[in-house]
């Protein structure tokens, strides 16, 4: 791989999921700063926070890649989807959102696919080969 990606986003109520999934991201090496968020609303506020509308601050690495999970209390995935489309492109700049689900209904597929901010879908558990199929398919210029 000839670069990491700046950051990977794990937004996921589960913290043993998260703690699985930071472990695979690790075995990977695809980046250096893995952040966790427990809900949409964390996830948000985290893409957001300190990011100044006329400057370029920025408090803490924008994610390149979001793996966001469905089913979560306080925002759910779909409800953080419909905050994150009205954000302003700066917040949003080139960053891949991968739904990351137990979901088998065929519903939330079609659902997520209908969404232009989501990239993919991809099923738990998180594997390497899931990360690396992310990889070839969104960040083929990162191989």
């Amino acid at each position: 791989m000839k670069n990491k990606l700046n950051c990977i986003l794990l937004v996921d109520d589960d913290e043993g999921t998260n703690f699985y999934n930071e472990i695979i991201i690790e075995k990977a090496s695809l980046t250096n700063h893995i952040e966790i968020t427990l809900n949409g609303k964390e996830a948000i506020e985290y893409i957001t926070y300190n990011r100044v509308d006329n400057e370029d601050i920025i408090i803490h690495p924008k994610p390149v890649l979001i793996l966001l999970d469905i089913n979560m209390p306080v925002m759910d995935g779909w409800e953080f989807l419909e905050v994150y489309q009205d954000l302003k492109a700066k917040h949003k700049d080139k960053t891949i959102i991968v739904m990351l689900t137990t979901s088998s209904n065929p519903d939330d597929r079609t659902r997520a696919a209908s969404i232009l901010d989501v990239a993919d879908f991809k099923n738990k558990p998180l594997s390497v080969k899931i990360l690396n199929e992310i990889m070839e398919k969104h960040f083929a210029d990162y191989l």
